[in-house]
Parts: C-alpha cells; structure tokens; sequence
C-alpha cells in the first residue's frame, strides 16, 4: 500500500499543472487541519477513540483540487498528529497516511473522471469545473457518493492492515460498528458542506472553522462517555456499567415473568500466563476469550470483565438447561483458541458458574453470589467445566423418606461435561 502511494506521488504530479488558485485553497486547508489538530491536543484524547472529523479538511482536497493534493495532504496533517497528540505508534501513523492518500487519491479520481469524462483528464482537472458541479443537486449527490467511497476503502485498508499485522481490535471499536458509522455519516456531511463552501470562496473556511470544532467537542465528549462504561482492555462493559445495565434487564425479566440466567467465566491459571509469557500477552488472552465470548452470544445478552480476568454474562429468556447449554458452548469454543503473539501462544481455557433466576436467587446480588460459589466448585473439580451452585434441599419428615428416590445432584450432568 505504502509502495503505491509512492509511485502516485512521484508520477502523477509531472501530468498535473502548478496553479495558483489550487496551491490556496490547500494552503487554507491545511491550516484548517493544523488549527483542528492543535485544537483536538487542547481539548484531549484518549487512546483507542474513534479519529473524529478530519474528513473536514480532506472531502474538501478530494473534490475541489486535483488527485495529487489528495496523496500530499495526509503528510502534514499525520506528522502534526503524531509531534502534538502522542497516542499512537510511529508505524500507525504511517499506516493512517497511506490509508488516507491511497482512499483521497481513489474517490478523487472517481470524482473527476465523471465529470471530465476521460482518466487522463481527471489527473489536472481544473478546481473550476469541480466548484460549478458542486453547485449542482447532481454534483452534491456525486460529492457524497465519492466521499462515502473514500471511508469504505479507508476503513477497509486500515482493517486489512490490522489483521496482517495480528492486532484484532476490541469487538466494540470495529470499522464497521455502530459507532464508528455514526462518526462516519457525521463526517461525510461536514466534509460535503465544507467542500460547497470552500469551492464558492476559499474565505469561508474562516466562518466554516469554528462550528467543526464545536462539533469535534461534542463528539470528544460523546466516546469519552462511552469510554468510561467500557473495559479498556477488551472493550467490554466495565463492572459498574454491567451491574447497572443487567439489573435493569433483570427488572424488565421479573416483571415479564421471564426466566434469566447469569454466568461468571474465570480463566484458569491466568497468573501462570501473565508470569510465563508477560502482561501485554496476558492482555492479548483477555481480548481473545472476550470477543470468543461476545461471539457466542446474542445481541440481546449483557457481557462485561467483572474482574481481572473474570467476565459476567446475563442471558434474558435462559433456564437452567439453556443456560448451560450456552456456558458449556463457551467453554468449548474458548478452548479452541490459542492467542498468539509473535512466536509465543498459549493454550486457555474458562471455568464457568451458572445461577438460574428463581431458583438460586431472587436479585441480581443474590444470582452473582450464586454463580460465584458454582465458579468455586468448577475450579475445585479440576478446572475448565461448567457448574451449577449446591441446592440445599428441603427437610423431609421422617414418614416420607422411605417413598422419596435420593434425586441426582443439581449440576452433576453439567460437571460430567
């Protein structure tokens, strides 16, 4: 990918014209981006959140100026990116430039080859053509089609480079999640209008500055939010953020009479790895039983980390036997992976405890203590299988034990599995 973004640049720019109008408009531009950037320092970041809304700054590159602007601008925005807001690596910050230079260079060339009608044209198409289209329902249609193309080769690409180089990220900050496409819709419009404007008078970019920038705030304040209800490491609810959303589902469970079940997975001998392999590869397993789990699990079930290395599941609907159909389904499924780091893996496995609503607890207190005690018991019976809690049974007057079959214990089938 770099390699193409090498050979563009170092060709396209000889069938490309100097014009003095074009180097303006990507001057102001940039300027925009470093005002932005600085701006977004002041403010603060935190690692892992979502890019934000410098698609401001390269919609407006992709459809007014020519290709090669599309592969130059990443270059200055990136570097400041990393110099002022240290939260990424050397190599993802090349990475995202490329990303960017190799999308910008595609949607903008798709952009004005439809409407100069010839490839070769496209490469030193005159800014003129793309503002008198951009005044045009048709044009502003185009705008948004080329610029949607632009996020969905740029996610694409950065999520191809991510799994090449083994770094899956949490199942909650995919390039395809929920999030992320309400930051990308949010963007594509932003960058559209400013592109409009900035292709009537590059002067606009002055009004056009300040409510980007309040819009970034806003959106800062948004995933800071979300950042705090979740797990860093895994991307899971956090413990506070499971309790509170879990008892309202077992609120709404108990009043619809539905039966609920709760889960608590502990990986075992989880100090072993982190002492044998290091805690960034412990972190790694963590990851990995966390999105095996959210996999396996419905939309409508509440996952979180509970504890080091300890994750609660509450599953609406679930009686005793589904819910250890489901726990024993994970337990599988978790001793099916081998994380991976480089040349060291490790064999993982869960110890599971089920507790069933109604019949080992009435509240959600009570169902965590419930599976919290079958977790022991897995784990005194050896590890990796999943158990039920001990039900005391009912005291029985003498007269009526001699018709009573001693019943198996609860949980002993499960135990066998």
């Amino acid at each position: 990918m770099l390699a193409c973004v090498l050979v563009f640049g170092a060709a396209v720019p000889l069938l490309t014209p100097a014009r003095s109008e074009e180097i303006g408009i990507f001057g102001a531009l940039v300027l925009c981006a470093a005002i932005y950037v600085e701006t977004m320092r002041r403010l603060g970041t935190a690692p892992g959140l979502t890019r934000g809304l410098l698609g401001a700054w390269w919609f407006p590159t992709i459809l007014l100026l020519p290709p090669v602007y599309s592969l130059i601008i990443p270059i200055p925005v990136f570097l400041l990116l990393h110099l002022r807001i240290r939260c990424a690596a050397a190599h993802q910050r090349v990475l995202g430039a490329a990303s960017v230079a190799l999308s910008g260079f595609t949607a903008s060339m798709v952009f004005h080859t439809v409407l100069t009608g010839d490839m070769t044209a496209a490469v030193g198409a005159p800014t003129r053509i793309a503002q008198e289209v951009l005044t045009t329902g048709r044009g502003v249609f185009l705008a948004v089609l080329c610029c949607a193309l632009f996020i969905a080769v740029d996610r694409s690409v950065l999520a191809m480079g991510g799994r090449l180089g083994g770094v899956e990220p949490p199942w909650q900050s995919r390039p395809w999640d929920r999030e992320a496409v309400m930051v990308g819709g949010v963007e594509l419009c932003v960058g559209v209008t400013v592109a409009i404007l900035a292709g009537i008078s590059a002067a606009l970019l002055v009004l056009v500055l300040p409510p980007v920038l309040l819009q970034q705030r806003s959106l800062l304040f948004q995933q800071l939010q979300t950042a705090a209800r979740t797990d860093p490491k895994t991307g899971l609810l956090n413990a506070g953020t499971w309790e509170a959303e879990a008892g309202a589902v077992l609120a709404r469970a108990r009043r619809s009479r539905i039966s609920v079940a709760v889960l608590l997975a502990d990986v075992d001998h989880f100090k072993r790895v982190n002492d044998a392999h290091g805690h960034l590869f412990g972190d790694k397993v963590l990851l990995d039983v966390a999105t095996t789990i959210t996999h396996q699990l419905r939309q409508s079930d509440v996952i979180g980390r509970f504890g080091g290395e300890e994750f609660a599941v509450l599953i609406p609907g679930a009686d005793t036997a589904e819910a250890c159909r489901v726990a024993e389904r994970l337990r599988v499924r978790v001793a099916q992976v081998v994380p991976r780091s480089g040349e060291v893996s490790a064999t993982v496995t869960v110890s599971i405890g089920v507790a069933v609503l109604g019949l080992h607890g009435d509240d959600l207190v009570q169902l965590l203590t419930a599976a919290d005690l079958a977790l022991y018991r897995a784990k005194d019976a050896g590890r990796n299988r999943v158990c039920l809690p001990v039900i005391r049974a009912p005291i029985i007057p003498p007269q009526q034990t001699e018709e009573c079959e001693p019943a198996e214990e609860p949980g002993a089938a499960v135990r066998r599995l």
